[in-house]
């Protein structure tokens, strides 16, 4: 027999079609026994998660992860709830490194031949899956090789037929079924399969009469009577869904349906002997017993029956209960969990212990009761911490410790502690990943020329995200909450995740006291280095002056700089401290001239930043920092707070949740934020020829892997032979086995690989469709190869530019698009701190040129507004040059000495002549020599020298003054000119 008693059977169920838990709680079929089987993709991770949280507090959920790219993933399902998960060989190998799992959730599925089988799960505590059996008759021999004491043995096979699967089922193996084939009819179809026949082709009887003992218990396990079952009453309780007995007077016996005390049906289950069943239930009216007593052995005792009392009272309490009065004030509901709690802490005897622990149950069941939490709630709560394989380190809050002299992590101040923000998680000295055969740190290799394409694309696949709805579901209240609740929520958010408890506010406002700054010599040496590197390079960015360029005679078009006024800053906390983060955010907002600098960076457990990010805040002249980290300090700056200013752009790297909070405040036309780029886990690629140093790539390789596990490096070898590649992958075991972040390391090359490729060509070609966020070339022309980049971050040339010094200090900016988006989105620089607007200035001659296609284009898309805009101006010009037209006398003056008045008053020409004659004016006003009335000067259309004469052609002065015809033609032109009445000289 087996070591472990499985479910009579598996229902499969297709995940790509689930949609939600009515699903699977409306199917009778899947709803009272055997368990539940799906096949879990990376596609559909996302709804396996759903699957877990709706059913796993129902029946056991079986999941096939043979699709699964990372053992993460494997491992995140099996903490979240799974029974237990099919995999492949390679899978269980790596499961096996995992030291809290429980290897007996494992199931081995093999793909060798049928012999071969038993020898996989020989001596492990593994399950065998068999896969699509040809005949039962093949399984039934296997089992027999394997023995009685055997791990679980589940089979699939096509089209199985009932007496197959009962066959199966006897034999103490588990049949997988479709859930669609499964009946709770009394008779089935040739296609179908009966849950009933199911669950009792393993039990027996050990009554004369071949009736089944029958124990039935409360969802709590707790006794409530023995009675008798035979097929078909157990096919009609499953039929009905409540509890349906045989009685040996009166045959099928449906309990309660005269006195009302009836059972909802939960569950069915077998004994270890398989000659019992166990109805579990959910007991309705006064009781099971025929008595009205809940039990047939009593009244309900201990837990159970505080419950039941405290139930009743939620419904209809006594006149001066005083637990009806603990249901309406909560306030002195937790004020009195707060007061027992702290006198169980105090108690030292037996007696007294048990007596306070009492009291803490009693008020703890009433605060549940009064949510509408039951004690089976709450075991299935403490059930499924039972399975979780992640294991929490369970340190104290700070209050509670150090009220109790208990020491944490981050008590002391000069504990450099990590913030454990990112998703990155160290690789434990058993997990294999990252090391080859022999325990050497390796990461993949191919060679493209014996690869298909289809081979290459899936060895420069980033690691997977995890799924954007599961993301999405776990940021989206996060944002709503600071929104709602403002500072109040952002302190919550980091006492909670930050573990600062001491924190009473979430802003840390300028000029920061000196005792935050307090750094080595030679720690504010490096940040004043590379501030001041950064501050050139960005402010070498800046354009001299405006725009400005004359688009057809009288249209001018300008575009000129502004800064974005208010901008906030991310610097991740992570596995890292990140001063450089903070300068390569905060001196290009400082050189922009923006106006408010907002930082935001997660504190340490103590509530204080590392010195470090708040001297490079100082250097950049932010006026405050937010001690917040993730989407709660993306929410804070996006829409403000009391104490958070509100920005108009966040800037700045982060992990998954911090990504999509930016995404979601920059979506949301409510808080009129923008971003910088989306961003992913850190990577590079490295081109290296036979010029390059081994020891130089593997260090580049290295120095992105260490940033964390979800970090991605690649290393294109052009023409190298194998003990080239050999030398940089030995170099990358002994440097990556002597760095303090090997862990880290190893989780980053487990998913990294080398290509070996012909020439520089297809490196260039590959490098430009991965689309790095750092590339090095270590090549023997690294400027000439460079300018064959297409996509990329950031570029780093020649065996002498390590990545580190654009990271730190060179002064190009760090801040770069990831996980491919190179191939739309530059890295921060000077640009991404401010806009640019445009300006237009037309003159009357500039509207005369373009109205005619403004209004002809507004016309074809049919905007009569914008076309009447023209129009409207353009009809005003005509209708002046109209009126000058018509006959009449215009007095004109002709000025041929200096004391005459001339065309040129106060500095200006005259408005009417700007009016009539824009290119004279034009031309007068701009005319290097005009500067005395009697100056001759070119005349605009025929070049000869002129007499100043033009003032008061248009000024309609009282005093007449002769010009000759010729002198006005000339001066005005033959076209304007006969328009005018001229006065003869005497």
């Amino acid at each position: 027999m087996t070591a472990e008693r499985s479910p009579p059977y598996l229902a499969a169920i297709d995940l790509e079609s689930y949609e939600g838990v009515e699903q699977i709680q409306d199917s009778k079929e899947l709803a009272y026994t055997g368990g539940l089987v799906t096949t879990v993709t990376t596609s559909n991770l996302d709804k396996a998660f759903a699957l877990l949280k709706d059913a796993v507090a129902r029946f056991p959920v079986y999941l096939v992860v043979f699709g699964l790219e990372t053992q993460q993933d494997v491992v995140d399902l099996l903490d979240a709830g799974a029974a237990k998960v099919f995999v492949r060989s390679q899978q269980a190998a790596e499961l096996k490194g995992v030291k809290a799992l429980d290897l007996s959730r494992v199931v081995y599925c093999p793909t060798a031949s049928v012999g071969e089988d038993t020898q996989a799960v020989d001596g492990t505590p593994y399950g065998l899956l068999l896969q699509n059996v040809g005949s039962v008759e093949n399984v039934s021999n296997i089992l027999k090789e394997l023995g009685k004491d055997r791990p679980p043995v589940y089979v699939s096979k096509q089209h199985i037929t009932e007496q197959e699967a009962v066959e199966l089922a006897r034999q103490d193996a588990v049949p997988i079924i479709p859930a669609s084939q499964l009946s709770i009819a009394p008779e089935a179809s040739s296609e179908s399969v009966r849950v009933a026949s199911l669950l009792l082709a393993q039990v027996k009887s050990d009554r004369p009469d071949g009736l089944f003992t029958t124990l039935v218990t409360d969802e709590r396990g707790v006794a409530l009577g023995l009675v008798y079952s035979n097929e078909e009453s157990v096919a009609e309780s499953l039929r009905s869904g409540r509890g349906v007995y045989h009685s040996r007077k009166r045959g099928l016996w449906r309990k309660g349906d005269t006195s009302g005390d009836w059972q909802e049906l939960v569950r069915v289950d077998a004994d270890c002997d398989q000659d019992t069943l166990c109805f579990v239930v959910r007991q309705q009216g006064h009781g099971f017993c025929h008595l009205q007593t809940a039990t047939c052995f009593g009244q309900y005792r201990g837990l159970s029956r505080l419950q039941k009392t405290l139930q009743g009272r939620k419904r209809s309490a006594p006149e001066g209960s005083y637990t009806a009065r603990l249901f309406n004030d909560s306030k002195m509901l937790n004020a009195k969990i707060m007061e027992e709690a702290s006198e169980l802490t105090e108690a030292q005897s037996k007696e007294d212990i048990a007596f306070e622990a009492a009291d803490v149950l009693y008020f703890t069941l009433t605060k549940a009761v009064a949510a509408g939490v039951s004690l089976e709630d709450i075991e299935r709560n403490l059930d499924a911490k039972s399975v979780k394989v992640k294991r929490r380190k369970g340190d104290a809050k700070r209050p509670y410790a150090e009220k109790f002299g208990v020491t944490t992590n981050g008590t002391s101040s000069t504990t450099k502690e990590e913030i454990k923000e990112a998703e990155s998680r160290p690789k434990s000295k058993d997990d294999p990943a990252g090391l080859d055969k022999e325990g050497k740190i390796r990461m993949n290799r191919l060679v493209t020329s014996q690869s298909t394409p289809e081979e290459v694309q899936e060895a420069l696949k980033r690691p997977s995200q995890r799924s954007s709805e599961k993301i999405m579901g776990i940021v989206n209240p996060i944002i709503k909450d600071i929104r709602e609740r403002g500072d109040t929520a952002l302190l919550e958010y980091t006492h909670k995740f930050e573990k600062a408890t001491s924190l009473t506010t979430p802003v840390l406002k300028a000029p920061f006291p000196d005792e935050l700054m307090q750094l080595p010599p030679e720690t504010i040496e490096a940040i004043d280095i590379s501030y001041e590197n950064i501050r050139k390079f960005h402010a070498a960015q800046k354009e001299s002056k405006p725009l400005e360029v004359e688009t057809m005679p009288g249209v001018v078009c300008s575009r000129f700089v502004r800064p974005i006024e208010n901008v906030g800053l991310y610097v991740p906390g992570g596995t890292a401290v990140l001063p450089s983060t903070a300068l390569m955010l905060g001196v290009p907002a400082q050189v922009a001239g923006c106006k408010r600098i907002v930082l935001a960076s997660p504190p340490r457990a103590d509530g204080k930043l590392t010195p470090e990010v708040v001297y490079a805040a100082h250097k950049v002249g932010a006026e405050s920092i937010v001690l917040a980290g993730g989407a709660q300090a993306v929410a804070a700056m996006a829409y403000g707070t009391d104490n958070v200013t509100k920005v108009d752009k966040i800037l700045g790297p982060g992990n998954q949740f911090v990504t999509a909070a930016k995404m979601i405040v920059s979506n949301d036309t409510s808080a009129n934020v923008s971003i910088d780029m989306p961003a992913g886990p850190s990577e590079v690629l490295v081109i290296a020829d036979k010029t390059a140093n081994p020891a130089f790539v593997a260090s580049d390789l290295l120095s992105q892997a260490e940033h964390g596990v979800d970090s991605q490096v690649v290393c294109i070898a052009v023409a190298l032979n194998e003990s080239e590649v050999q030398a940089i992958e030995d170099e990358l075991h002994k440097q990556a086995m002597a760095l303090p972040r090997v862990d880290m390391v190893r989780g980053a090359i487990s998913h990294s690989v080398t290509l070996v490729v012909k020439d520089i060509q297809e490196a260039m070609a590959l490098s430009n469709q991965y689309a790095p966020e750092h590339l090095i070339l270590q090549v023997q022309d690294p400027l000439a190869v460079r300018e064959m980049v297409q996509n990329a971050g950031s570029v780093f040339c020649g065996a002498w530019t390590p990545e580190s010094v654009g990271d730190y200090s060179a002064g190009v900016n760090h801040s770069l698009p990831t996980y491919g988006y190179a191939k739309q989105y530059s890295g921060v620089n000077l640009a991404s701190y401010v806009k640019h607007i445009t300006s237009s200035n037309l003159t009357s001659e500039g509207l005369r040129n373009v109205g005619k296609a403004v209004m002809q284009l507004a016309k074809v898309e049919e905007l009569e507004a914008h076309r009447r805009a023209v129009e409207i101006r353009l009809e005003f010009l005509d209708k002046q040059a109209a009126s000058a037209s018509s006959p009449s006398v215009i007095f004109v003056s002709a000025v041929f000495n200096a004391s005459k008045e001339g065309i040129y008053q106060s500095g200006n020409v005259t408005e009417e002549l700007k009016v009539r004659r824009p290119d004279l004016a034009r031309h007068i006003s701009t005319a290097p020599t005009y500067k005395q009335k009697g100056d001759r000067i070119p005349h605009p259309t025929t070049g000869t020298n002129t007499f100043l004469a033009y003032l008061n052609v248009f000024s309609r002065e009282s005093r007449e003054h002769v010009l000759d015809i010729a002198t006005q033609k000339l001066l005005l032109g033959d076209e304007f000119g006969r328009k005018f009445v001229y006065i003869q000289s005497s």
